[in-house]
């Protein structure tokens, strides 16, 4: 029987939970971008590619990559995805990886 004093959490990330933050932030990410447009979306798509050969699954484990795109391709408006962003996880936050996504995107 598994020790109950680790918490389910920590339990599960041996066995992929780390995958399931990662398609959390990646859909999320996809809902805000697509809630201010479709062209939005489809800027940030191309930068990500063109600038850092990644897409958007690959920003979970490199957030600055999105932070300075949105920066460039939006300048000071780029806090209001990025609050979109942020109250979209908020509920997710206590996880420290969720947090420290969030943490590095607000920088």
């Amino acid at each position: 029987m598994p020790d109950q004093s680790k918490g389910i959490l920590s339990l599960l990330e041996g066995h992929g939970y780390d995958k399931v933050r990662k398609g959390l932030v990646s859909v999320v990410l996809e809902k805000v971008l697509l809630d201010i447009g479709s062209g939005t979306y489809e800027k940030v798509i191309d930068e990500l590619k063109k600038r850092y050969q990644c897409y958007l699954p690959d920003c979970y484990d490199h957030p600055e990559y999105l932070s300075v795109i949105l920066k460039d391709l939006y300048g000071n408006s780029y806090r209001g995805i990025i609050k979109s962003i942020s109250q979209e996880l908020e509920q997710f936050s206590y996880q420290k990886p969720i947090a420290k996504f969030i943490d590095i995107l607000i920088r």
